[in-house]
């Protein structure tokens, strides 16, 4: 009896194992269809034009800064973290 018993030990092993390999091969309904929807909004969204009111720093200023008017002095911008120089 005791040598049965010790049989049924492999016997709910391979059970087991069966029973996890079905499992793990079954066929999976999500798949990559939702990736790749998602991948594909994405993409849309990347190719979208920029809407912000940041402007971009590589695009050339729609209008030229106002430059110093006559027989005024321009603004100096004081440093004072900058090194003094002698």
């Amino acid at each position: 009896m005791a040598a049965l018993l010790w049989l049924l030990i492999p016997l709910v092993a391979a059970v087991g194992a069966g029973l996890w390999g079905s499992w793990a091969a079954r066929n999976r309904r999500t798949g990559d269809v939702s990736e790749l929807n998602g991948y594909a909004r994405f993409r849309e969204a990347m190719e979208r034009s920029h809407t912000g009111t940041e402007a971009d720093p590589l695009d050339p200023p729609l209008e030229p800064p106002p430059g110093p008017e006559e027989g005024s002095v321009p603004a100096v911008e004081s440093r004072t973290d900058a090194p003094a120089v002698h």
